[in-house]
């Protein structure tokens, strides 16, 4: 695959005297127009050491306006984001819609130099990339337009590079040891680098392969191929016109499903409910310390019908916890600049800390719910998100964190007397709201949907724990106890 770029292609002074200001014209009138159709456009400069990446970026800031892009320049990671899963400091960083971001280094370059170095075998490296292959198509389907810059070197014309670089004493301060290191691995770069590209290059985000000795051709290049894949994107969008949405069909639930099959009746007395609440606090309390003490997190997932008593479930929760150690996010409608992310943004910016616990109050599971059920977002966006959440939590938990997903049910009958009480007791009545009532009219559409998210996405590393919660102590002893016995088997584990 690189041999391709190894032709020896050269532009001259005048023809890029000639063609750069009408490039340079069309990205700054294809920028605005990004900016009004709300495209975010990601960047990602990668290649061999010496080839131009640092010119590269400095001349697309200086093309184009730079206060409508983000340059990022990913070093190792640093403390803060050690503590997260890989791919953290990336979604926190990603542009929004209409914005560019220039990825100098990105998701590519940990995995290579690991597998560069033998930290990771062959078999975790295809998992890396198969990993980003779901990411960047994720990006794709979100809206974003993605452009991948690979700029090679021969192996000779590495090493005059750096050697040219290191002899001029206004540029010796490019060259590094690291530099030098990674050169005398060149042919192991090659050949990883070279099957990290094979398998990332797909349809919707090819990789770009630029010979990068002639630095006029390389330029001139690469900013031609950004002009022309802005314009083809403008192009699509004026085209396909992003569709209304459109009113959601309500499926009916299956007669037999899991909802149905749970024994609400389930109840627990009140003595016993007030000695297991003070045995399984007292627990939380320690397990939790010790959590925090050997550097490890935990995820908490409540969702469940309205008013199946997801608010009272966490103050129980936390009441055996040290303040310090946990937070709350509750989760309402996306923000405008939460809109103007992909989905998964707002979340994944939540992730707990090492030593620390993150409670959700509602989740990621919106799209699949109430979007889905009120036609917030297309059929097609929530039909993909359950592999986008499995992926998701998937890497929660290879990290390490702690996920327990809790889904609280109760009886249409036991909702309705739920309802009533709120709107006569006055400390309760914040608690109902109109919305409420239009979501129990479809009650029948909300638990079809339920099913469906049970059935994929509960996984064997992150299943959905089912609450009957028609009586509300039998629920939080449950959740109490399934959070501790976790703890513990993970401190034995």
């Amino acid at each position: 695959m690189f041999e391709t770029a190894e032709i020896g292609n050269k532009i001259d002074k005048e023809t890029f005297a000639k063609e750069a200001p009408l490039v340079r014209e069309g990205l700054l009138a294809a920028q605005r127009e990004m900016l009004n159709a709300k495209v975010p456009v990601i960047i990602l400069i990668g290649g061999n050491e010496g080839a131009g990446k640092g010119e590269l970026v400095n001349l697309i800031n200086e093309w184009m306006d730079a206060r409508g892009i983000q340059t990022h320049a990913m070093w190792s990671p640093s403390d803060e984001e050690k503590e997260h899963p890989r791919f953290w400091r990336f979604w926190r960083i990603l542009p929004p819609k209409g914005k560019i971001g220039i990825f100098f280094g990105s998701w590519y370059t940990e995995p290579i130099i690991d597998r560069v170095y033998r930290k990771i075998q062959n078999d975790e490296f295809t998992c890396e990339l198969e990993r980003i292959r779901e990411f960047e198509k994720m990006l794709v389907d979100e809206g974003a337009l993605i452009f991948k810059f690979w700029l090679h070197l021969s192996k000779k014309a590495q090493k005059e590079r750096l050697m040219e670089l290191q002899s001029d004493p206004l540029t010796a301060w490019k060259v590094t040891k690291l530099d030098w290191k990674y050169f005398k691995k060149y042919d192991r770069f090659r050949k990883i680098s070279e099957q990290a590209v094979k398998e990332t290059s797909t349809g919707e985000s090819p990789w770009h392969i630029i010979e990068a000795v002639d630095k006029r051709y390389r330029h001139l290049t690469v900013t031609k191929l950004m002009l022309q894949g802005m314009r083809d994107r403008l192009k699509m969008a004026k085209e396909t016109q992003a569709a209304p949405l459109t009113r959601p069909s309500l499926s009916k639930p299956r007669k037999l499903n899991v909802i149905s099959q749970l024994d609400l009746t389930k109840s627990i007395a009140q003595k016993a409910f007030e000695t297991s609440l003070l045995k399984y606090q007292g627990k939380l309390n320690v397990l939790s310390r010790k959590l925090h003490q050997e550097h490890e997190s935990m995820a908490l997932v409540f969702e469940g019908n309205d008013a199946a008593g997801k608010g009272g479930s966490i103050r129980r929760t936390i009441q055996g916890m040290d303040a310090r150690l946990y937070e709350i996010i509750q989760i309402a409608a996306p923000t405008e600049e939460e809109r103007a992310q992909p989905y998964l943004w707002r979340f994944w910016r939540q992730l707990p800390r090492l030593g620390k616990v993150t409670i959700f109050d509602r989740s990621w599971y919106g799209r699949v719910l109430v979007e889905r059920i009120e036609g917030f977002c297309r059929e097609s966006d929530w039909k993909r998100a359950y592999n986008e959440i499995n992926e998701f939590e998937d890497q929660l938990t290879e990290f390490g964190i702690i996920l327990l997903k809790f889904w609280l049910s109760i009886s249409k009958e036991e909702q309705m007397r739920r309802f009533k009480e709120r709107e006569t007791i006055p400390y309760k009545q914040y608690k109902i709201t109109e919305e409420d009532w239009r979501n129990r009219e479809k009650w029948d559409a909300y638990e079809a949907a339920v099913c469906d998210l049970v059935e994929q996405t509960s996984t064997k590393t992150s299943p959905w724990i089912l609450v009957e919660a028609n009586d509300k102590k039998y629920a939080r002893i449950k959740i109490l106890k399934t959070i501790c016995d976790r703890l513990e088997k993970e401190k034995h584990s």
